[in-house]
């Protein structure tokens, strides 16, 4: 484990406010769930209407109302679920990701449903080949790309008793900590976003209190200013705001109404 500063952040100011202990943790894909607001602000920020009912589980619509996605803690299995209408030629899809899904691969698919699809024709793949992983094919014509360190994987299964799916999931030394699910019907596109995400070799952060308790990570401890840590999420926000402006503004479209406006003030914001 090393220590050291957090680059890219300026220097505390002596006796200003009390830096904090954090960690970041690599791979990603073992870093464990974190903040959930990770996922929940940028949606708000691009926005998406928060239809969480008073104290249950968050729950985000879209603006056009095809796309719903939700995260319960308290249900077997629970985690996220991502949830797409039928529209003209393509089906309803659904996705699931556990609890212990790292917010930052979750996000990789929610935050690519805030945003205009991509013109290139998607290839899920791509994204884990450039990082080396393994390609591998099993019996049956189940395709699989393996994280070169064993522990993670992402794999496309045919149609088995009429449905077929992709299928990722993570183990450390204590067994399996997380999966994700998403029917073959789910845009390819999404699957292609949730991969990159899923191969970024860019450690993420994690309190100190929320490091997994695992030996196949690696940690370097870094001293953070709540008002840095505040900086950073907050950036991500703006970039949402100034990206659902500026496609409003380019599209004509109508304008977010002040309970969707990523503007507007936040009520009832958990953790």
């Amino acid at each position: 484990m090393s220590r050291k500063q957090w680059t890219g952040w300026s220097a505390p100011r002596a006796g200003a406010e009390q830096a904090e202990q954090h960690y970041l943790i690599e791979p990603r894909h073992l870093a464990g769930g974190g903040d959930l607001r990770h996922v929940t602000e940028f949606l708000r920020a691009s926005g998406w209407k928060d239809s969480s009912p008073r104290g249950g589980p968050f729950v985000f619509d879209s603006p056009d109302n095809q796309v719903c996605i939700g995260y319960d803690p308290h249900t077997e299995p629970g985690g996220w679920t991502v949830s797409g209408k039928a529209a003209g030629a393509q089906p309803s899809w659904h996705a699931t990701f556990g609890r212990q899904t790292p917010v930052e691969i979750v996000a990789g698919v929610t935050d690519a449903l805030t945003r205009p699809r991509s013109a290139h024709a998607p290839n899920a793949w791509a994204p884990l080949q450039q990082q080396d992983w393994t390609a591998e094919r099993g019996e049956d014509h189940v395709f699989s790309a393996v994280h070169p360190g064993r522990d993670t994987w992402l794999q496309y299964r045919p149609a088995e008793h009429g449905q077929a799916l992709w299928w990722a999931g993570a183990r450390t030394d204590h067994g399996q900590t997380w999966d994700a699910v998403f029917t073959s019907t789910t845009p390819l596109y999404l699957i292609e976003a949730f991969a990159t995400a899923l191969a970024d070799p860019q450690p993420v952060m994690r309190p100190r209190e929320h490091v997994p308790s695992t030996s196949r990570i690696r940690t370097t401890s870094v001293s953070v200013l709540p008002s840095q840590l505040s900086a950073w999420q907050q950036a991500r926000i703006a970039a949402a705001r100034a990206a659902t402006w500026a496609r409003f503004a380019t599209t004509g479209t109508r304008t977010p109404s002040a309970a969707t406006s990523p503007y507007a003030t936040a009520r009832g914001r958990r953790r």
